[in-house]
């Protein structure tokens, strides 16, 4: 059986890291060498970062060729578009589960066994981080995130998720790739958001682990202002649609659940 940390998985679960970075050469040498140590292997997606960052990502390919691999894009995508190339060859690999980091040194890296643990507990199951925020975290992003899972909670009809922007969470790769076979998912940060809940929909089943979320002093944030917040605005208008258009059964869920 393979190991996480100090416990052992069952053998239909075979899980890997995917991590997208995009110019994140200060942090994510820590994040990957962390991941190692709890014993999950690595794909790195560089998404077209510059120089200096794909030169770190070679060292860190090199050293540690049997547990990382490196995926490039030569110009960047996005958040979205990084995370699926990952997700494709993981799938490709024969792994079962993929589980997404951000690059940015935010995450505890510790907390990765208790998520993999859930994931081996529900093998089935989508599990997902809620961030317990320290003094670091921007107000701003506060109420940003307030106001997606005011939207989420509309488009799902449920409370089943948390905080659907964390980029801590665990995939069960089958449904996963169904759904990217089925349609165009968003390439960049409303990736997160959409993947939820379109699982959600599917009906996956949802497990929330609260985890500690940091902003590092010096992090790097690729978040596009206006842009980004466009492209989540819009989301959330499409999947209110969609939430529409599956209103019956959405309502007809909810009510075998209670």
């Amino acid at each position: 059986m393979p190991a996480v940390g100090c416990f052992l998985l069952p053998p239909m679960i075979k899980p890997c890291a995917v991590i997208p970075v995009f110019n994140h050469q200060a942090a994510v040498t820590a994040v990957v060498r962390g991941v190692l140590t709890e014993q999950v292997p690595c794909i790195i997606v560089d998404d077209g970062s510059g120089p200096a960052c794909a030169a770190v990502l070679d060292g860190l390919a090199s050293a540690a060729s049997s547990q990382v691999t490196l995926l490039r894009h030569p110009v960047n995508r996005g958040k979205g578009a990084a995370l699926l190339t990952g997700v494709r060859h993981a799938a490709h690999a024969g792994y079962s589960h993929a589980l997404q980091i951000d690059a940015d040194g935010q995450h505890r890296i510790e907390d990765i066994a208790i998520f993999l643990e859930q994931a081996a507990a529900h093998p089935r199951a989508l599990v997902i981080g809620y961030p317990c925020y320290d003094g670091s975290v921007p107000g701003l992003r506060l109420w940003a995130r307030y106001l997606t899972h005011v939207w989420v909670s509309i488009n799902t009809l449920s409370r089943q998720i948390e905080d659907s922007m964390c980029g801590f969470r665990v995939y069960p790769l089958a449904p996963l790739i169904e759904l990217d076979r089925q349609r165009k998912l968003g390439a960049r940060m409303n990736f997160d958001i959409e993947i939820l809940v379109r699982l959600c929909w599917a009906g996956i089943e949802i497990i929330n682990l609260p985890t500690r979320v940091t902003y590092p002093k010096d992090g790097v944030s690729h978040f596009r202002g206006w842009l980004d917040n466009l492209l989540i605005s819009r989301l959330h208008a499409t999947l209110f649609f969609g939430m529409l258009l599956r209103l019956p059964s959405l309502i007809a869920r909810k009510w075998s659940v209670e």
